[in-house]
């Protein structure tokens, strides 16, 4: 079924009060996600979840996940001064390196963050720019296909991540020689997945992987890193993945390679812990019949790019008409100069009036994050449903005045108005 948590009287009171577009988040399903997730892992006595920041980089929504006991886990300078503008510090903070500046892993050392290495050349540069630390993560990229059973989940080898084993075992020599004592394994195989199997199948690859590592090097095996890559149900007819069932199949083989315990499993969800808690809201301004029926909204590709950008399905409701029949097929597109500025193509859904709410649902992890401003556009408000039942602003819209804040020349920001 579609992610009706909220009902309607929901967005419209959000849309009362605020202008739309605009992202909606349910503080109260983030909430419940982080405990469910906690609860699934809760027999491993040193798990923690690293929220992916890229997934939803607001002050608001880290800080609810802070109090829920979760990390986070960055891959830039401004997420790491994200995250510790919100409190976080020290093992609480995962840093993803790739291709990064060098100066971003100094930073991420002066935040006392795991590092998470890349490729082999990164050891050099940590070493340079940091130290190495007496605990440091490499990620692992076993090449070829990834499959669960017989079916190909996706293709690791054609992935700019990881080390191969080989840089692997060469690797983690050279950091016990650069005083290493511990490392953690990490791998990232498939994205968006909603089989129960993938984690499973996955930490059976990193704990056995892993093991033999630490016997082959010397270094003792400190934690397993599973990454992200559960997934969502965007579409109807998707099953929703089984966390509980999920961190159960996990133990099993955990127990069964790791029979004395001792290896802490960390994850790194963003998708998965905030996704199917966001909504875009917004307001159908345009009707239009060519060769198809088009709807236009007030937000475009510019609020949500995952469907411009590679086809993604996001499913759509109109507010009022939930049990009305989707007896109308429409384009549903935004205002960007660009023909790929579509939510949907070819949608069966209820009749359309200009002014009608439309809610497109699943927007809480690489919606409002993937924004840009092509076209001149500018990026919408974010509003929090608080557990309290009230509507709080947690990111106002941009303005003009934002979109040309980056330009230096006098008589331009004269020109515009600005002075």
């Amino acid at each position: 079924m579609p992610n009706f948590v909220l009902p309607d009287g929901a967005f419209e009171e959000a849309a009362r009060r605020f202008p739309t577009p605009f992202h909606l988040y349910d503080e109260q399903g983030i909430r419940s996600n982080a405990r469910a997730l906690n609860a699934a892992f809760s027999w491993c006595e040193d798990f923690e979840e690293y929220f992916a920041v890229k997934a939803l980089p607001n002050p608001a929504i880290l800080r609810i996940l802070k109090e829920e006991k979760c990390g986070v886990d960055c891959s830039s300078e401004t997420e790491l001064m994200l995250a510790k503008a919100c409190g976080f510090s020290g093992r609480d903070v995962m840093f993803s390196a790739n291709a990064m500046p060098d100066d971003e892993f100094r930073m991420a050392r002066e935040l006392g963050a795991y590092v998470n290495l890349d490729d082999i050349s990164h050891i050099d540069i940590l070493r340079a720019h940091g130290g190495i630390p007496e605990t440091v993560c490499c990620r692992y990229n076993p090449g070829g296909d990834f499959k669960i059973g017989t079916f190909v989940m996706g293709n690791p080898g054609e992935a700019k991540y990881g080390f191969t084993y080989p840089q692997l075992q060469e690797g983690l020599a050279q950091l016990r020689e650069l005083g290493a004592k511990r490392f953690g394994l990490h791998a990232f195989l498939s994205s968006n997945t909603i089989d129960n199997d993938y984690y499973p199948t996955l930490a059976r690859i990193l704990f056995e992987t892993g093991k033999v590592l630490a016997e082959e090097t010397g270094l003792a095996l400190a934690f397993i890193n599973l990454s992200g890559g559960v997934g969502i149900p965007y579409r109807p007819e998707d099953n929703k993945p089984d966390i509980a069932a999920i961190g159960a199949a996990v133990r099993r083989v955990y127990e069964e390679v790791f029979p004395q315990g001792g290896v802490a499993i960390k994850t790194e969800l963003g998708r998965w812990m905030t996704g199917p808690n966001g909504w875009l809201v917004t307001h159908a301004t345009h009707h239009k019949d060519t060769y198809k029926h088009y709807i236009g909204l007030d937000a475009c590709a510019a609020n949500l790019m995952r469907p411009a950008m590679y086809g993604a399905y996001h499913h759509i409701t109109v507010c009022g008409k939930r049990e009305a029949p989707c007896d109308h097929v429409y384009d549903v597109t935004g205002c960007l100069c660009e023909n790929n500025d579509k939510f949907a193509i070819d949608r069966p859904l209820p009749e359309i009036n200009e002014g009608d709410l439309v809610v497109i649902h699943d927007t809480g992890a690489h919606g409002y994050a993937m924004g840009y401003n092509y076209n001149g556009r500018l990026r919408s408000a974010e509003v929090l449903l608080t557990a309290a039942g009230d509507y709080r602003l947690i990111r106002r819209a941009e303005t003009p005045r934002d979109y040309f804040a980056t330009l230096d020349i006098d008589e331009s920001a004269e020109a515009l108005g600005l002075r």
